[in-house]
């Protein structure tokens, strides 16, 4: 059994901009709230937990609400455990691409309380083909192997300690596609509210784009992996993570699996 403090806003943060996939004007307001973190839309509200994901084919959509995962995941890495999400709107706003606008805006922090989580009572893992995640009891070590085979850029390690500095660390780490992708995106009208300064392409040889880590796709699958974890409630400084090829179908898979292993008080 573990304590951590509770945390909200100071005050509420707005971002607007245009939807990261749509395309569409987006306008979302995180207030200070207590009782976890809530999704409102249009008079319907949804809990962040893995049960109420409904897609993750391309991105993480709770309940009503799109493109969840960079906020979720600014929201772990800032250690907020209670806020209310106020969407007008079908997804959210792609912002930088990345977690870090999010950061920007939310800090400081209020402490609201404790909590405490017993838990996982046994090492949890998800396996599934290529795809493996391995959940532990830890001290907040994070690793993701990003592999793309004989592919370029081949494989990419990133390594994350939860006492070091997530906002500058993986919060600017941008989405991305490979460069075969793009007549499939366009054609199913993705990644509409993105461009050359949100995302980066990776090319057959090299980046097709400026990046801003060397390692930044390794750096982004991270991100995603934290934003969709912390859907299970667990501050992932209590965690010790190595995943490997996941994506957003299998980190919320990974993360009900997790959520059936705590118990919180």
């Amino acid at each position: 059994m573990v304590s951590f403090t509770r945390k909200t806003l100071t005050e509420k943060a707005v971002f607007e901009g245009p939807g990261l996939h749509s395309g569409a004007p987006t306008k979302v307001t995180v207030h200070p709230a207590e009782g976890g973190i809530v999704f409102r839309k249009a008079g319907s509200s949804w809990q962040a937990i893995p049960e109420n994901v409904t897609d993750s084919s391309r991105c993480t959509r709770l309940g009503e609400v799109s493109t969840i995962e960079h906020l979720v995941s600014a929201f772990a890495g800032l250690g907020v455990t209670d806020a209310v999400v106020e969407v007008e709107g079908d997804e959210l706003p792609a912002m930088d691409g990345c977690a870090f606008a999010f950061c920007e805006a939310m800090s400081p922090l209020t402490e609201i309380g404790t909590a405490t989580v017993t838990g996982p009572f046994e090492r949890v893992f998800y396996h599934e083909g290529d795809v493996k995640i391995a959940i532990g009891n830890g001290d907040g070590h994070w690793r993701y192997e990003f592999e793309c085979g004989e592919r370029w850029p081949g494989s990419q390690h990133f390594e994350f300690r939860f006492t070091d500095d997530y906002k500058r660390q993986v919060a600017p780490a941008r989405t991305f596609a490979f460069e075969e992708e793009l007549p499939m995106i366009k054609k199913s009208g993705l990644g509409k509210g993105l461009d050359e300064k949100s995302a980066f392409v990776i090319g057959g040889s090299s980046y097709v784009h400026e990046t801003r880590f060397p390692d930044e796709p390794a750096r982004h699958k991270m991100l995603d992996l934290i934003g969709d974890l912390y859907l299970s409630g667990v501050p992932p400084q209590f965690l010790n993570v190595v995943a490997q090829r996941s994506g957003h179908r299998t980190n919320v898979e990974a993360a009900k699996k997790l959520r059936e292993h705590v118990a919180f008080s």
